[in-house]
């Protein structure tokens, strides 16, 4: 199987059921399910999460993407305001994200051709990445709110990654300025009022990266009288 690149969400739904492991047809990634305790999977899946930059060009079944879409929005939110929402980018939105990350990234090469040339490369490789979705989240006028909305649409985004590492899938969170990018937003139709806060990149992966050493949380906890 060739690595990284092509491939969409639009599949038809498979009509045997839902496809939690299933990628277009085959056996695909094996999902995470270890024996022992009922939290034993759930624990494995998030252990098991990486942040994954290489996939295979199988594409993910678009009733897998909705399931890890409907995982997500079961996040903790306060008020219930339910800011977060999700644009699921067809091949013309890729495109458009693509030209966007190629200009910025190009605009830092001095020299016009190797500049064209870093343009190109990140345009098809992000027309490569099976599934592309971005996050976006309401812009509430009062500030507390505004703060407490931007951490349930990350706490949404979370249980996403943590479903899709459950399934076998790989995911790569990108965030920074290119999100409140004009001509990205102009693109995406993203209304006033709304941010995009990430993307995020999801596929089998190619590879599995290597786990990063985390400080112990013990090193960051205090426990109060």
């Amino acid at each position: 199987m060739s690595t990284a690149r092509a491939g969409a969400a639009d599949v038809p739904a498979d009509p045997a059921g839902p496809a939690r492991a299933r990628i277009d047809g085959g056996a695909g990634p094996e999902p995470i399910g270890p024996a022992g305790p009922p939290w034993a999977a759930m624990d494995a899946a998030i252990r098991a999460r990486r942040s994954v930059k290489a996939f295979t060009d199988r594409p993910v079944p678009r009733e897998v993407v909705e399931e890890l879409l409907e995982l997500a929005v079961l996040a903790p939110n306060h008020r219930l305001t339910e800011p977060w929402g999700f644009l699921v980018l067809g091949p013309e939105a890729k495109r458009a994200l693509g030209r966007v990350l190629g200009r910025r990234k190009a605009r830092k090469v001095a020299d016009p051709a190797a500049a064209e040339a870093v343009r190109a490369k990140v345009e098809r490789e992000v027309l490569a990445v099976p599934v592309i979705l971005a996050v976006t989240c309401a812009e509430a006028e009062d500030p507390e709110v505004r703060a407490e909305d931007s951490a349930a649409t990350f706490m949404a985004i979370e249980n996403l990654l943590i479903a899709a590492a459950a399934r076998g899938l790989g995911t790569h969170l990108k965030t920074g300025a290119v999100m409140d990018d004009p001509e990205l937003r102009a693109a995406l139709g993203v209304e006033a009022g709304r941010r995009i806060v990430a993307q995020i990149y999801l596929g089998e992966p190619a590879e599995r990266p290597a786990p990063r050493p985390r400080t112990p949380a013990a090193e960051k906890t205090r426990w109060l009288e």
